[in-house]
């Protein structure tokens, strides 16, 4: 009997329709001998719809025509099998759609990748691929990342963060500080994106302004640290877990700018193949439908312009790919993460720029040349949620008590004197 895979995608962020992409790129490439594959799109609402023409990368065209011939679902534990419930429900029969074995969320950035999602499906109890709340998370906030990375004795450059309420109260005292601690030039980001969104270069105080007013657009925390001089950007994947990891091949991006910006990530000219006729592929047949057609997927991150392996020393490569690693395992990390590097080709300073838990593509052109084809690797990380499920099933997580035995709260539905809502504990506090 085939696993079933709920495959979620999209979610309330700026890298929504990357999200898309890399998602179907996936289910295009699953075994459909082993799974049986539901793609599960999340609005920018945080709705969640299943049908025919969900896994069809053609229908994103139509997003409304798309939700129109979907069906709405909730996600509900039912005596231990998460089932896909028709929301609103159906006066009359059953609104039960399909159930899932495991969750596979391909979502990038904030309110899904950040650990938002992760947590949802904790609270469901289902076993689901990739990093847990907390590496996802800190994986995320890149602030804190570099706290944790530079504890652990991970190469990091330092920076400053500053908060939106802070820089609107003095924003030139915030360019002061930077000025003063950092210098010029210097890299502006938010604090928790991908994809280069809002992130910009500064070599002046003019420019300095313009660029921490566009990051706070997109976020309420921005991150500023010094630009790297002769900068080449290398990136490396790696797969497992606490337990054991490996890297992959590594890659030197192509870029058209000082940073590789979003328009070089996906809109660069090329970046627009595999998804011919609309659709990416899938040989998966579930009751929900997959992609249907035989494109070959290379959209998105996979079609960057790129250099692999990436024209570096040996010794360089296995620096990296022991940083990558190491950092990897520091975090918690589990499933398919890519963590890009920065170095100075003048100095040799290599230093750890950030994790992406669930990298665009999930980099599967950075393990085909290891001799890992995509569908191998999908298979990894179905295996290791599985393992992780395993290992957590001998956790106790109930402690009995009696500690609720003489709790008595006060006021009942008058609620207490002195006046919460809720009321008080009578004769105690809490």
């Amino acid at each position: 009997m085939r696993i079933k895979v709920g495959v979620m995608f999209g979610g309330k962020s700026v890298e929504h329709e990357i999200s898309i992409i890399s998602a179907l790129q996936a289910i295009a490439s699953m075994d459909s001998e082993k799974y049986d594959v539901i793609p599960i799109y999340i609005t920018k609402n945080n709705e969640f719809y299943v049908g025919p023409s969900v896994g069809e990368i053609g229908s994103y065209v139509n997003i409304p025509g798309l939700l129109k011939e979907s069906t709405r679902v909730i996600l509900v534990n039912d005596g231990g099998l998460v089932k896909l419930i028709r929301y609103p429900a159906k006066r009359f029969g059953s609104s039960y759609i399909d159930y899932i074995d495991i969750a596979f969320p391909i979502v990038h950035g904030t309110n899904v990748e950040d650990g938002t999602l992760q947590g949802f499906l904790s609270m469901l109890d289902i076993p689901y691929v990739g990093c847990d709340v907390v590496s996802s998370a800190v994986g995320m906030d890149k602030y804190v990342m570099k706290t944790v990375l530079k504890d652990n004795g991970i190469p990091v450059l330092d920076c400053l963060c500053f908060n939106a309420k802070e820089y609107d109260k003095g924003n030139e005292a915030v360019v002061d500080a930077i000025e003063k601690r950092i210098g010029y030039p210097v890299i502006v980001k938010p604090v928790n994106l991908g994809s280069s969104i809002g992130i910009s270069k500064a070599d002046h105080r003019e420019k300095l302004f313009d660029s921490l007013d566009m990051a706070f657009c997109y976020a309420d925390k921005v991150l500023v640290e010094r630009a790297v001089q002769n900068l080449k950007e290398i990136n490396c994947s790696v797969c497992g877990d606490y337990e054991h990891a490996e890297p992959s091949e590594c890659e030197e991006p192509v870029n058209s700018d000082e940073i590789l910006s979003f328009s070089d990530k996906y809109l660069s000219s090329g970046n627009s193949g595999g998804a011919k006729g609309g659709k990416l592929g899938a040989k998966s047949s579930g009751k929900l439908g997959g992609a249907k057609g035989s494109g070959s997927g290379k959209s998105g991150m996979a079609s960057l312009k790129r250099k692999i392996p990436a024209e570096i020393t040996p010794e360089q490569k296995k620096q990296i790919q022991k940083y990558a690693v190491d950092a990897f395992k520091c975090l918690g990390c589990s499933g398919v993460s890519r963590i890009d590097f920065m170095m100075d080709t003048k100095s040799g300073e290599i230093f750890l720029n950030e994790i992406n838990t669930i990298p665009g593509s999930l980099s599967f052109y950075l393990w085909d040349p290891v001799g890992v084809p995509y569908t191998k690797l999908l298979d990894r990380m179905i295996s290791l949620a599985l393992k992780r499920e395993r290992e957590q099933e001998g956790i106790t997580y109930a402690f009995e008590s009696n500690v609720l035995e003489n709790i008595t709260l006060g006021g009942g539905s008058k609620g207490a004197k002195g006046g919460g809502k809720f009321g008080g504990a009578k004769g105690g506090k809490f």
